[in-house]
């Protein structure tokens, strides 16, 4: 294992730090919830880059704090136990912790132990925004939201809905599914199509100079969020007529609702496209890393909305039409594609092994904006820290 990372290093050219990222960058904001989904008093167990932690509704504010006791390193989700509302206490020995700063308050079995006072659980900055639950986990002070975000999704007057569910591939998989620009082919039969006439060709043939493919946003810590645009209109010819052979195999769908026009991929691993699954609407997915092996694939669904009757009106429109025909009807083939790929990148030699095509280009500016502007990658040693 030690000779394929050394040949991987050698290959990557600037994004050695993308494949050490396993578990995803450290320092970052991810969504992991539905602030809806999240009762008072109700702790709920999560894992976010390969950490165990539980975050809980106090007096209508969140807070999260390691799933761990500090005595014997049991996980309080296995039987939660609180007998204060601001407090959790451990099914094993009764060490009792405040939600707030995670400071050991009480020894439920031991009410003048020495250590009371003295020892402080972790905990996790939480935020929440546009109906999502976002927590920070790393070493730094936590940046603005805003950095995390890619542009427009916290914008006052967009009306955010959306799903959470668990896919069971790599979050690295998973972005660059997602900013494939090739990839749409495997869409083509998708219910999405048909069910609101979108015009969608089978693929984009790259035109002009390559070099002119992408273009890269370095935003300021201040500011705003740093990613890569693929020009699609700019640097591509859509696909409509497929052939193997010379003969014509296979057709795009020539509907009339244009969407996916404007797509944009962000730290710390969100995907923009603007406008979809409706030319009214723009999607948001984060590709949120649970560990090695999986993530939480945090679909979202924005619209502008004037007004409180439409925004009324979007979130029936989401329940009874986007949530079936596109988080679900098309962006399931994307959860198929990507647990598809999961042999071949396993062991790592996948980075060896890919043979690249020119669509790709997009992929590796991706790879190196990761490498060179995340805030730390997530290790086993943080983990068990």
């Amino acid at each position: 294992m030690a000779n394929v990372k050394e040949e991987i290093l050698k290959k990557v050219k600037g994004w050695a730090g993308y494949v050490d990222a396993k578990l995803g960058f450290r320092n970052h904001w991810y969504p992991v919830a539905f602030g809806k989904n999240i009762a008072e008093g109700q702790p709920q167990k999560i894992k976010l880059l390969g950490e165990d932690l539980l975050i809980n509704r106090v007096n209508g504010k969140l807070f999260c704090i390691k799933d761990r006791c500090l005595h014997r390193g049991v996980p309080f989700s296995a039987k939660i136990e609180s007998y204060t509302r601001d407090t959790i206490s451990c099914w094993y020995h009764g060490w009792t912790y405040r939600w707030e700063d995670g400071l050991l308050s009480d020894i439920i079995t031991n009410p003048e132990s020495m250590q009371i006072g003295k020892q402080r659980l972790k905990t996790y900055p939480v935020q929440e925004a546009k109906g999502c639950v976002f927590i920070f986990l790393g070493d730094i002070d936590p940046p603005a939201l805003i950095t995390d975000a890619p542009p427009t999704f916290l914008d006052d007057d967009m009306v955010i809905c959306g799903q959470n569910k668990i896919v069971h591939s790599n979050w690295r998989l998973a972005a660059e599914n997602g900013f494939d620009p090739a990839h749409i082919f495997i869409h083509k039969d998708s219910v999405l199509i048909k069910g609101n006439d979108l015009a969608l060709p089978l693929g984009f043939m790259p035109k002009g100079d390559p070099k002119m493919r992408t273009r890269i946003v370095e935003g300021d810590e201040e500011q705003g969020a740093k990613g890569v645009f693929d020009l699609l209109a700019e640097a591509s010819v859509p696909v409509f007529e497929g052939k193997v052979g010379g003969k014509t195999v296979r057709m795009g769908n020539m509907g009339h609702n244009r969407v996916a026009n404007n797509i944009s991929i962000w730290l710390p691993g969100v995907l923009r496209v603007q406008p979809f699954p409706d030319p009214s609407t723009t999607q948001f997915e984060w590709y949120v890393p649970v560990d090695e092996n999986s993530h939480y694939y945090f679909q979202t669904i924005g619209k502008r909305c004037a007004s409180h009757a439409e925004e009324s009106a979007y979130i029936e429109e989401f329940n009874n039409k986007w949530c079936a025909l596109a988080l679900d009807g098309f962006n399931d083939d994307d959860v198929w594609a990507r647990e598809a790929m999961v042999g071949f990148y396993a062991d790592d030699e996948g980075w060896l092994k890919e043979i690249l095509f020119e669509a790709d280009s997009a992929i590796v500016d991706w790879r190196k904006l990761c490498s060179k502007h995340n805030r730390g990658v997530q290790t086993q040693e943080h983990v068990k820290a």
